[in-house]
């Protein structure tokens, strides 16, 4: 029989696995126990699981971590048929923690992750156990970025003109300057040209129109913004916020904001920008594991 500490290296492992979820040919990332407390994580844009591949490992000693990759993003499929939209895969990522027999768990909210997530705990508050929000895709509107102007920008075009303008943002310099984003120099050189490299490398005529439609549906999602807000306010769950401040989409205000709904939130401003596990990989994982101790021992 094996000792716990041999068996250590098998559990921080990170697993690499395909199923079918709602129709879709579904890639995700695995670590940890079946039996331990669950961490989903769902990722932002324009990444996929992979943001998440040197977080799962460190903390998979005492929980389960579990990172999809949307469908029409990394190594998931991209089907004709599916519903491209927030409330789309909102739905999904209900049939995907179903369909892995997960009913509660710690959601991890980062950049579109975050609208996605956070319908997932407004149509199902009992399932969460708490928040750890990382440069979310916040809802206060008096408290995005500058760069939110330029998206905001294109929402006053004929539909035609808009398309054409998000066309031209999706495109691989685009793409590394959204992982670069707001960094200094010294920073800047620490983020991997994989990042940029890869997820262009998955992009297909079809899935850069995914990408348009979701970026242009940030307008429709400004109508979820109130009842995010309900839910946190009402719901009150127990909530981590770790932010890099360097980020030209969701600068320290906007962590700032959620203080406002969630006013016994545990804050804490790193350096780094909007892809923090990147540059401050050690401080979230100290916050995470000191955070998540708490919260499964109350």
């Amino acid at each position: 029989m094996k000792n716990g500490s041999e068996e250590l290296p098998m559990v921080t492992l990170v697993r690499h696995r395909w199923m079918t979820v709602a129709g879709v040919e579904t890639f995700y990332r695995e670590a940890g126990r079946e039996d331990a407390p669950v961490l989903l994580l769902p990722h932002g844009y324009p990444c996929s699981s992979y943001e998440f591949r040197n977080l799962m490992p460190r903390l998979a000693d005492r929980w389960r971590l579990i990172a999809p990759d949307f469908p029409g993003a990394g190594y998931s499929g991209t089907p004709d048929d599916f519903d491209y939209s927030f409330d789309g895969y909102a739905a999904w990522l209900k049939a995907f923690v179903d369909a892995m027999h997960v009913d509660r768990f710690v959601l991890y909210l980062h950049d579109f992750g975050s609208p996605i997530g956070a319908r997932l705990a407004i149509k199902d508050p009992r399932r969460i156990v708490a928040l750890i929000i990382q440069n979310g895709d916040i809802p206060y509107e008096d408290a995005l970025g500058p760069k939110y102007a330029d998206i905001e920008a294109t929402w006053t075009l004929p539909r035609s003109e808009m398309r054409k303008v998000l066309a031209e943002a999706i495109s691989e310099e685009n793409f590394k300057e959204e992982f670069l984003n707001d960094l200094p120099p010294a920073l800047a050189d620490t983020i991997p040209p994989d990042l940029w490299k890869l997820h262009w490398s998955l992009i297909t005529p079809r899935r850069k129109e995914i990408a348009m439609d979701l970026i242009a549906g940030l307008k429709e999602n400004r109508a979820w913004f109130p009842e995010h807000r309900k839910y946190l306010s009402e719901y009150r769950p127990p909530t981590l916020i770790v932010w890099g401040p360097n980020d030209h989409y969701m600068p320290e205000k906007s962590a700032r904001a959620y203080l406002r709904d969630l006013p016994d939130a545990e804050l804490h401003l790193l350096g780094g920008g909007h892809w923090l596990l990147e540059t401050h990989l050690d401080d979230v994982v100290a916050l995470i594991r000191e955070f998540l101790g708490r919260v499964h021992a109350a």
